[in-house]
């Protein structure tokens, strides 16, 4: 009877042994609205635009953390030196942590410096945290910190590796009224506009250098005339001539009404169901 109960109770440890590692390796689900959604246990990373700051991430981010995609929310801040400050903490195991950037330089238009504060940002957060892989939300000017990252970064593996990416409003040819090139027009085919202004050029190598395994969501607002309001949606879609199909998978979103507008983008009840969807969807 002793050797019965010893084996039982060996074979009930292994059992549970088992259950606890699969949940420490896979993705955990939990029920949101009828719906599964996925857990994981590296960081999404939001970037903002041109004159602003964390603050314009904040509907989105209270918005994941309402509907239980998330507890933990910390902001990264990058001085005008680049070096970055972690507020807040990630606790062990904490799932979909958030990270709000803020650049206090929020009116550089130096899209390589940029780029290198978004290489800081990664570094510091794997320093700290040891995170492999990362999701990148970015809207407006913030986009081409991002694809300038991109730029100088894409093959290197000692970086945390983006999983899915998320291009909202973005400025990649340019903004109404100060450098987007005339009359602009994209092939709807290819994403390759009828002119590229000095920024885009210089983002023409990431047409061979785009990491193939992130997926891509491009949202772009539309208010009947083809803008935003600071944005046409030539602009934003230009970004596909430059990813050359190369992402693991590219998906164009356009969004109407007059939450479309470019800065009401990111504090729009559509944006946040179809940016939960896409990062954390099953």
């Amino acid at each position: 009877m002793t050797k019965f109960i010893k084996f039982t109770l060996t074979i009930f440890t292994a059992l549970f042994l088992t259950i606890i590692y699969g949940l420490a390796t896979k993705p955990i689900h939990a029920d949101l609205s009828n719906k599964y959604y996925s857990f994981y246990y590296y960081p999404t990373l939001f970037f903002h635009g041109y004159g602003s700051g964390a603050h314009a991430e904040e509907y989105m981010v209270n918005g994941f953390v309402k509907a239980g995609v998330s507890k933990t929310v910390i902001t990264a801040d990058v001085a005008g030196d680049g070096t970055v400050t972690l507020k807040g903490d990630i606790p062990h195991n904490a799932v979909n942590p958030l990270v709000m950037v803020n650049f206090n330089d929020n009116h550089s238009t130096n899209y390589e410096l940029q780029g290198q504060w978004v290489k800081n940002v990664l570094e510091e957060l794997q320093a700290k945290y040891h995170f492999k892989k990362v999701n990148i939300e970015a809207h407006s000017m913030g986009n081409m910190a991002v694809m300038y990252f991109l730029l100088a970064n894409a093959g290197n593996h000692n970086l945390p590796q983006i999983q899915k990416q998320v291009a909202m409003a973005g400025t990649f040819d340019g903004a109404i009224g100060w450098n987007e090139p005339a009359n602009l027009t994209v092939n709807k085919k290819t994403g390759k506009p009828s002119a590229m202004n000095d920024s885009y050029q210089k983002l023409l190598p990431l047409r061979h250098r785009y990491p193939r395994q992130i997926k891509l969501l491009n949202i772009y607002g539309d208010l009947k005339d083809g803008n935003d309001s600071q944005v046409s949606n030539a602009s934003c879609l230009s970004l596909k001539y430059l990813i050359n199909n190369r992402a693991r998978s590219y998906r164009e979103v356009k969004i109407t009404g007059p939450n479309a507008k470019h800065e009401l983008l990111h504090h729009n009840p559509q944006v946040n169901k179809i940016l939960i969807n896409f990062f954390w969807g099953k």
